[in-house]
């Protein structure tokens, strides 16, 4: 069922595991993450981008798309639909008035005192209406739907700041993470993740888990992480499946078999995830 993110977070918080948010881009794969992470009894939270959004064709669109799959699937895990950096507060008000429970606004581009004010503007509009909030503290790195960026260490005076004025939902400190392929081996400052968590107590944040080690993942989940974002893994695994099939089986143009023919990638990636990440009942 649709819900917001707030209980899921804070009960991973409390267990010390994280949820994933998977990405999605189609009906295909969301399909395909609804069903393996329902076999897994993992709660999910699906991230939408603006473009992804655009892509689809609207918020309006995303959310009937997920909310049909719910119903017809049978899918009885949480489920959050959630807006991945939403750049205004037009983008994040359009995005709940068309039924997302969650929103991510992300005002790291800004200065702090702009952070702040754009964020406690979502934030008072967001609650009203039962629906989660996360913001962003310094700057996630690499390229997000196109728009390429340097890191900015997130500030343990600013992240405190932040969210005591107002009154955030969910954390996403930049500490050494990128969107998209690393180049170079992840750096990710877990000391620092710690002293945020100690100080805020809200659920954090790790965006760009593709390409993190599965002993950095499991030390920042310790540190303080209760949702890892996994996009562009899905992605290459995708990829890679698709362009065999089409390699393979050159007179097939049924779009329903080559666009099937990812399922299996998309859900061993989920699979993976979920328990590296030890929020499937079942681990």
């Amino acid at each position: 069922m649709l819900v917001n993110a707030k209980e899921m977070l804070n009960r991973a918080k409390n267990s010390i595991y994280a949820v994933p948010q998977f990405n999605i881009n189609n009906l295909e794969w969301t399909k395909y993450i609804l069903e393996r992470c329902n076999e897994l009894d993992s709660p999910v939270i699906l991230g939408v981008s603006e473009g992804a959004a655009k892509y689809m064709g609207g918020f309006k669109t995303v959310y009937n798309l997920v909310e049909g799959l719910i119903i017809d699937l049978n899918i009885t895990i949480p489920v959050a639909l959630h807006l991945d950096h939403g750049r205004s507060f037009e983008s994040c008000k359009k995005a709940i008035d068309n039924g997302f429970t969650s929103v991510m606004i992300d005002g790291s581009s800004y200065s702090l005192e702009e952070n702040i004010k754009i964020t406690k503007e979502v934030v008072l509009y967001a609650h009203e209406r039962n629906v989660t909030v996360e913001a962003e503290v310094g700057h996630i790195g690499g390229n997000e739907d196109g728009i390429e960026a340097d890191i900015a260490y997130a500030n343990l005076e600013d992240c405190i700041e932040l969210v005591l004025k107002t009154g955030v939902d969910f954390l996403a400190p930049a500490l050494g993470s990128v969107h998209g392929i690393y180049k170079g081996e992840p750096k990710i400052d877990t000391v620092k993740m710690k002293e945020i968590r100690d100080a805020i107590d809200i659920p954090l944040v790790l965006h760009g888990g593709t390409g993190i080690g599965d002993e950095i993942i499991k030390n920042s989940i310790s540190s303080g992480i209760c949702k890892i974002n996994i996009n562009t893994e899905l992605q290459i695994a995708w990829n890679k499946n698709i362009r065999k099939y089409v390699e393979d089986n050159k007179d097939v143009y049924d779009p329903r078999k080559i666009i099937s023919a990812g399922e299996q990638a998309i859900k061993e990636v989920v699979k993976e995830k979920i328990k590296l990440f030890g929020s499937s009942s079942e681990a």
